[in-house]
């Protein structure tokens, strides 16, 4: 019997973070490309400086609204017309409003890249906002309210927002508006929120795809570049605050059998040197399925599925006035709420007593290096990245310099930089559950005050 010769693997070739081109057009635009050889569905990202800071008082919601109707009809084209035409060059085109501002996403084959730009431009340069159209969207997104509210981890992340930033401020309320703002919404307000934010000047356009034979200068004058208007005034950069003293707050579900958990603080974003560091040190307390809060609480213990720690930036401007979420999330069954917050705890304190070790140390950074020319395969995410950096005022190679940094970070530094971001006596704790069950058995852990809230 012969058999075929077994594969040998290739040489490992080097690779970066894609670095992109930035220019601009005549309109003020400002436009960064990345030449993807190879990758013949192209992406786009439109990152618009629409913060929700911006939404005018009693109107949280309307910068949402805005976003999902520029795609719902425009002055050439109904909504079902502009559908129909995206559908038939093989577009998808998406839009949603955050803390930092408005982004829209275009993903579209290479081929139809004119057409499918064309649509796009037409989208924000005229924009229908037909009374009918938004009066729709603003049901539909008061549809989707008390949904959301039905959620625990959602419910848990509104309560923890509540609880961290003081009611003054916009972090501290819901993204996408409660159902007294929505309601409140009409095409006015809509039409008053575009005409006021989103201009050329303001704006940046991600193209990344295969460009060969795309004489994309050409294209995006011929498209984006009739979007007209002049730059509006910066908007100023409110520094964020937030009040971390240890808490627990119960979010009552009665007969719930399960708690969701959601513990955190804010802390630095990603200008911040110790970011590298937090990154690695957050990965090795709760990024994977190997991380110490999985060992404990779902190898062990068998309380859980999982659980999570993260950083997530919430807005940055490069100056000082930026942060990140810090957090620790996951769900264990209603009565071990109380030993699994123990032993989480005992996690924390351990890991500030003694430290991470080298093996971990090595682990986090194969894991987080390794993979990124698997995660940065598509335009998409490579895309979304250069948008990302573009929205926190980062420089252009920051996440190339990032796998750098990470590589050369020690053991030392990744271990105090995870215990200064996850202080046992500083973290909000909400527990999203059943209060009569919970409630004496967390208070018993004394982690903090705790507070009972109806659900």
């Amino acid at each position: 019997m012969e058999f075929h010769p077994q594969p040998r693997a290739g040489e490992a070739r080097p690779w970066a973070f894609p670095a992109p081109e930035r220019g601009s057009l005549d309109n003020g635009l400002t436009v960064l490309r990345c030449h993807r050889p190879g990758q013949q569905v192209v992406a786009v990202e439109l990152v618009l400086d629409a913060p929700l800071d911006a939404e005018p008082a009693g109107l949280d919601g309307v910068a949402t609204i805005m976003a999902r109707a520029l795609s719902e009809g425009t002055d050439k084209h109904s909504a079902e017309e502009f559908a129909a035409e995206l559908e038939r060059c093989g577009a998808t085109l998406d839009a949603h409003a955050d803390h930092p501002g408005v982004r829209v996403s275009l993903e579209v084959p290479v081929s139809r890249l004119p057409k499918a730009l064309g649509l796009l431009a037409e989208a924000l340069r005229a924009p229908a906002f037909v009374d009918t159209e938004i009066e729709r969207l603003v049901r539909n997104r008061l549809d989707e309210i008390p949904h959301e509210t039905a959620n625990p981890a959602r419910r848990a992340a509104k309560q923890l927002s509540k609880e961290l930033f003081p009611a003054g401020s916009r972090m501290s309320r819901p993204r996408q508006g409660t159902e007294e703002t929505v309601a409140a919404i009409d095409a006015a307000a809509v039409r008053a929120f575009y005409e006021a934010h989103i201009r050329p000047g303001n704006a940046t356009a991600v193209v990344v795809g295969d460009l060969t034979d795309v004489d994309l200068d050409a294209l995006l004058a011929d498209t984006l570049g009739d979007w007209s208007g002049e730059a509006s005034a910066a908007h100023p950069d409110v520094p964020i605050t937030a009040d971390d003293t240890g808490r627990v707050v119960i979010v009552d579900r009665p007969g719930a059998v399960q708690t969701q958990l959601l513990i955190g603080r804010i802390g630095p974003d990603r200008h911040d040197r110790v970011w590298p560091a937090q990154v690695l040190g957050t990965y090795c307390l709760g990024g994977t399925l190997t991380s110490r809060l999985d060992r404990v609480l779902r190898e062990e213990k068998g309380y859980t599925y999982g659980v999570r720690a993260f950083g997530q930036v919430l807005r940055s401007d490069g100056r000082g006035n930026g942060a990140s979420m810090l957090a620790i999330s996951g769900s264990v069954d209603t009565p071990n709420t109380g030993p699994a917050l123990d032993d989480l705890w005992k996690v924390l304190r351990t890991l500030a007593a003694e430290g991470l070790t080298d093996a971990e140390r090595d682990v986090a950074v194969q894991n987080l290096v390794g993979v990124a020319p698997l995660k940065y395969e598509t335009a998409a995410s490579v895309a979304g990245t250069l948008a990302d950096q573009v929205e926190q005022r980062l420089p252009d190679d920051f996440q190339a310099q990032l796998y750098a940094r990470l590589a050369e970070t020690g053991t030392v530094e990744a271990t105090a930089a995870v215990v200064n971001a996850f202080p046992v006596d500083r973290l909000v704790t909400v527990l999203v559950g059943d209060a009569a069950a919970i409630e004496e058995p967390v208070r018993a852990l004394g982690i903090g005050e705790v507070t009972v809230v109806s659900g």
